[in-house]
């Protein structure tokens, strides 16, 4: 298991980080870092020997230094394309979504991100799970789902 980035590296969030109880000072849910920030690799460790953890220090983030998932992770030179949602996000469809013709999701339906695809050529696309069924379907079409959906 060997680290992708090194100390010093600058990396940008690709998913909002809250905390999960180890951040002192928030409570538990807290936004921490906005997804798309920058920061700088402080240090580098593991948990469980299973997964890397980077310390980044993000300074324009109230000057945090958070830890962070290598999945979490890209390099700040690579392309980022900005995207209302993420994934585990829940969402809902704000029109009828129809499958060869015929009605697959009402309006309204609940569902939950569970890939965001940046690179699409007509914009941010996403794997949207909704009752089981998973479509993909364009940034238009979803809003932000409500307290107590999915």
């Amino acid at each position: 298991m060997l680290p992708r980035f090194d100390y010093g590296d600058a990396v940008r969030v690709i998913r909002n980080i809250r905390n999960d109880g180890t951040f002192p000072g928030a409570t538990i849910g807290e936004l921490l870092i906005r997804r798309g920030s920058i920061g700088f690799v402080r240090h580098i460790g593991t948990f469980l020997q299973e997964q890397i953890i980077y310390s980044v220090h993000f300074l324009n983030a109230d000057d945090r230094v958070v830890g962070c998932r290598e999945t979490e992770l890209i390099s700040a030179d690579e392309p980022w394309v900005a995207s209302q949602f993420e994934c585990r996000d829940k969402v809902k469809a704000r029109f009828a979504l129809a499958v060869a013709g015929k009605v697959a999701i009402a309006a309204g339906s609940p569902g939950e991100i569970i890939r965001v695809m940046r690179d699409a050529p007509d914009g941010v696309l996403y794997h949207v799970r909704f009752s089981g069924r998973v479509l993909q379907v364009p940034e238009d079409v979803l809003e932000v789902a409500g307290p107590g959906s999915v």
